[in-house]
């Protein structure tokens, strides 16, 4: 394989970003830079939370104070191609196995064990993956607006205009696709710390190439994987917690695949957030918090 062209984004494009106290910490992954937040204290209950499309660990401020204030520990990766984490400049090489690969490793790296996970839209793609496949690392999950798409059921046709305007446009801006998925009016502050990662296009190759990494024929590599990720989850017998919003399109019905489907998700009571959009974290983010703070506390 080639070597990659690897864009860093400058320390200073995050010296504005609102209500986020975090000390940065980073770990080498196959020689990218990886950034993860760790809040809390060492040893207590390990909390991790994965994001997705395009956002950043900034997505989860709200979500981290919360779990810090119930006395866990809370580890933040940005995936590879966001936030504060190094960013491959060619789309070519973001693929979905890779991304799995880089947070695997991350993982490792990191040293983390009897992990709750906490996983949003493709935070779910790739820790849903880890979970099948290391399954001895994680103790309970929590998934929210998010889904393991296998391509044998049709795509909702908003995520499919969504997909075909990520190519199109001419300025992918991370903060408006933010706004457009949340039903709160954000600060301007807000949706500038959403594009604070990517100084110009040429950072954006991530964000640009994940909506066409998605599975949506059940002959995509990825769909392959996902379906033998499938077939370990329905013996995962940990607890495994559903707690979608009530106004995203995008991942509606996708709760329902998991409770069906996976033991652990049997006999819990599953959330439905009200007031949310697809971006829980700002439309309902403390009340986020509070069902993964109880859910640890009810599991452990």
């Amino acid at each position: 394989m080639a070597a990659m062209d690897v864009l860093r984004t400058p320390d200073e494009r995050f010296a504005a970003v609102p209500d986020f106290p975090f000390e940065p910490h980073y770990v080498d992954v196959a020689g990218l830079r990886v950034h993860h937040l760790d809040e809390g204290p060492r040893d207590a209950e390990t909390v991790l939370l994965l994001h997705g499309e395009p956002t950043w660990s900034f997505l989860w401020r709200h979500v981290i104070n919360v779990l810090v204030h119930a006395d866990l520990r809370v580890v933040v990766i940005d995936l590879v191609g966001f936030g504060r984490s190094d960013k491959p400049e060619r789309r070519e090489d973001h693929t979905y196995a890779q991304h799995v690969e880089w947070m695997r490793k991350a993982v490792e790296t990191i040293g983390l064990g009897d992990v709750t996970l906490v996983c949003h839209d493709w935070g779910g793609l790739i820790g849903l993956r880890l979970v099948a496949e290391q399954g001895h690392l994680f103790s309970r999950v929590v998934a929210t607006n998010t889904g393991l798409p296998t391509g044998e059921r049709p795509m909702p046709e908003s995520w499919l205009r969504w997909q075909e305007a990520s190519q199109r446009v001419p300025e992918f801006s991370a903060g408006r696709i933010v706004q457009g998925g949340t039903l709160t009016d954000l600060p301007d502050d807000v949706v500038a710390a959403y594009d604070a990662p990517f100084p110009d296009e040429r950072y954006k190759a991530g964000p640009r190439r994940m909506p066409m990494l998605v599975p949506t024929t059940p002959d995509d590599p990825g769909a392959i994987a996902n379906r033998l990720a499938w077939e370990r989850l329905r013996e995962w017998r940990r607890p495994f917690l559903c707690a979608f919003s009530d106004s995203d399109p995008m991942t509606r019905g996708a709760d329902a695949l998991f409770r069906r489907q996976i033991p652990g998700c049997a006999g819990l009571a599953h959330p439905t957030i009200t007031g949310a959009a697809h971006f829980v974290q700002e439309d309902r983010g403390e009340e986020l918090g509070d069902i993964v703070a109880a859910f640890v506390a009810d599991t452990t």
